[in-house]
């Protein structure tokens, strides 16, 4: 019998020891070769250690929640192979000795921290057994450096495994909180509960007058629409999406029963109301598209409502809610959407009309635009843009091989946060494509809809 020696791993040039988050195996267990045995997490990445070796566990040396240098023996793993000789950690440079004598990893206070010769007056690291999130070692020393509160640190959205805030975030928080030199610009924080990303508000870089300018006061709409665009960009990490589609067959239907869509109904049909129909189709299909994100919680809209961004004659945008639209047929989204623009236009809106939306569209394609990359209306989490719809050469597949043909084309793009969406939605449903993919090609589904 031999005894292997496990060993934590290096994980990247930059990175000097690890955390072990969970122990997968433990005393007496049994591990197969490349079966995980530990799970460990450092200041860039959170990762599953296999091992490299069949046998028997039969000692762990370090706990869960352990910070462990790279290199150091976590654990033993009990071998058949008579012949094998116990294996030691690989070589590594022995560090640089401190300024009192010790070595990194002799400095090493119990609660995981390196200690530093800084000042008295400088605040103690935070334990990683103080609050209720785990912080890494690095976390807590940029932490202790910056003078970050325990409390002000709890605030703090974390992206790693579990919410744990990573080097990335801390660093992306320090960015917005501290003084931006040379321009005079400053970001304050502002306290949050526990799970919520930390709000920032900022004060603009002064603006030269000087030359020949004229200053033209924004209106109050203006101003609100500023700062909610600037607060869901800090909210969400956004991402675009872009795909382009094939509308000829709702073109050629729409020129065909236009004539007497009014007629019946008394309204002129638009695609507007259209590709509606199709997003709340697709949304009932796939629900989970139609949430709001809490802090750490997911909130699952049950009812589908439609936004639809709408331009006002003073160039500015106010987004109409179509409540319930997936239980409206094309005719009463005509009206609908019809009777909400043209109050819209009027400023007759009730306040209720243009709350409560779980999702919103765009249409850019008003203005001559093929393509846009449109800003999530919070609380929600995704809003898609409609452009412009083009006469363009496509190659399309028939039965006696490919052929060019003219075609009504029109590009969509969808903007989702990548932040949730990516780490914990991606899995379940096969990737963010899928996703997106099925609410744009529910559009193509309404070439078969008839009066």
């Amino acid at each position: 019998m031999a005894q292997f020696e496990l060993i934590m791993p290096k994980m990247g040039e930059s990175i000097m020891e690890a955390t072990i988050l969970k122990w997968v195996k433990n005393v007496g267990d049994q591990v197969e070769l490349d079966e995980t045995i530990v799970e460990i997490a450092t200041d860039k990445v959170d990762s599953e250690v296999p091992s490299p070796v069949a046998g028997k566990v039969v000692q762990l040396l370090f706990g869960e929640n352990d910070t462990v240098a790279i290199g150091k023996v976590i654990a033993l793993i009990e071998t058949e192979s008579g012949a094998a000789e116990p294996k030691a950690s690989p070589a590594l440079a022995e560090p640089a000795p401190q300024a009192n004598g010790q070595s990194p990893a002799a400095a090493s206070t119990s609660n995981g921290a390196l200690s530093t010769s800084t000042p008295a007056t400088t605040p103690q690291p935070i334990g990683k057994g103080e609050g209720n999130r785990f912080y890494s070692p690095l976390v807590r020393n940029i932490a202790q450096q910056e003078n970050i509160s325990l409390q002000e640190l709890e605030a703090i959205a974390g992206s790693g495994m579990q919410g744990r805030v990573t080097k990335k975030d801390i660093l992306s928080y320090l960015d917005e909180r501290k003084e931006i030199p040379g321009n005079g610009s400053t970001a304050k924080a502002t306290p949050a509960a526990k799970g919520t990303p930390v709000q920032v508000s900022y004060t603009a870089p002064a603006v030269s007058l000087d030359g020949n300018v004229e200053i033209v006061e924004m209106d109050r709409m203006r101003k609100l629409i500023a700062e909610h665009m600037v607060m869901s960009k800090h909210v969400s990490p956004h991402v675009t999406s872009f795909v382009e589609v094939d509308v000829t067959n709702i073109v050629k239907w729409r020129e065909k029963v236009k004539d007497a869509f009014q007629k019946k109904y008394n309204e002129k049909i638009t695609y507007t109301p259209v590709f509606i129909e199709a997003v709340a189709r697709a949304i009932r299909d796939y629900p989970m598209i139609n949430i709001s994100v809490d802090g750490t919680n997911i909130i699952v809209r049950k009812d589908v409502n439609i936004g639809m961004a709408a331009a006002l004659p003073s160039g500015n945008l106010i987004v109409p809610v179509i409540k319930g639209a997936d239980q409206l047929n094309l005719a009463g989204l005509t009206k609908t959407v019809n009777d909400l623009a043209n109050r819209a236009r009027a400023n007759q809106l009730k306040p209720e009309e243009i709350q409560g939306g779980t999702f919103t569209i765009t249409n850019v394609g008003t203005f001559g635009n093929v393509m846009g990359t449109p800003i999530i209306n919070q609380p929600q989490a995704a809003i898609m843009a409609v452009g412009a719809i083009r006469k363009k050469p496509a190659v399309l597949e028939t039965e006696y091989g490919d052929i060019i043909a003219i075609r009504h084309m029109m590009f969509l793009s969808m903007s989702y946060d990548t932040g949730w969406w990516m780490d914990f939605w991606a899995d379940r449903f096969c990737g963010k494509w899928r996703i997106i993919w099925r609410v744009l090609m529910g559009i193509e589904r309404c070439r078969n809809l008839r009066n």
